[in-house]
């Protein structure tokens, strides 16, 4: 660790501070969900002053939505850029089973977002917007697919898109068995 000339380490920039926030308040959804989710907390295990926070996250809902980007932004590197567009949306798919099981705070984190989304509406249209990228990523790879046909004849795309999101979301309420969810997932939409 460097030091400064004084022999102490270097003070925290912003953004290490903002950071270490958003991973603090992500930490606590996961254990704790919205009901646990206190600034005070928060800015207790960071080390700053309860009202310090605000210098970073003028907000709650910012903070949150800092959460919402943090999960989200742990998926963008789950579909291979290489390969049919069978064996992408496979790839994907395994990697999402892959989180799901190795990394249930993830899921768990998200899954308290959709609940507080669904009375929240500021929040629900933050979440809508992330997940619009997700869905229109997996209606390309299920027409390419389609094209080069290798999906379940008459899968629809966009239908085909809800169904993994729907399963996705639904496996990761039960990560012992997201293998198996997945799995079964990938065969229907993508007989061998």
């Amino acid at each position: 660790m460097a030091t400064t000339r004084r022999g102490r380490p270097p003070a925290a920039t912003a953004t290490d501070r903002r950071d270490a926030l958003v991973r603090a308040a992500y930490q606590r959804l996961a254990e704790r969900g919205f009901e646990g989710l206190r600034l005070r907390d928060v800015a207790g295990h960071v080390g700053i002053d309860h009202s310090s926070i605000h210098h970073h996250f003028p907000t709650k809902q910012d903070l949150v939505v800092a959460v919402v980007d943090h999960s989200t932004r742990q998926f963008w590197s789950t579909t291979p850029q290489d390969g049919s567009p069978a064996e992408r949306l496979r790839g994907h798919l395994a990697a999402l089973r892959r989180k799901i099981v190795e990394e249930p705070e993830l899921h768990a984190v998200l899954r308290e977002l959709d609940l507080r989304a669904r009375r929240d509406p500021e929040l629900r249209e933050i979440i809508a917007g992330r997940e619009e990228g997700w869905r229109n990523s997996l209606r390309t790879l299920l027409a390419e697919a389609a094209m080069d046909g290798a999906l379940t004849p008459g899968v629809d795309p966009a239908a085909g898109a809800e169904l993994i999101i729907a399963t996705v979301k639904g496996a990761s309420l039960t990560p012992d068995r997201a293998d198996d969810v997945l799995g079964l997932l990938d065969r229907l939409l993508l007989p061998a």
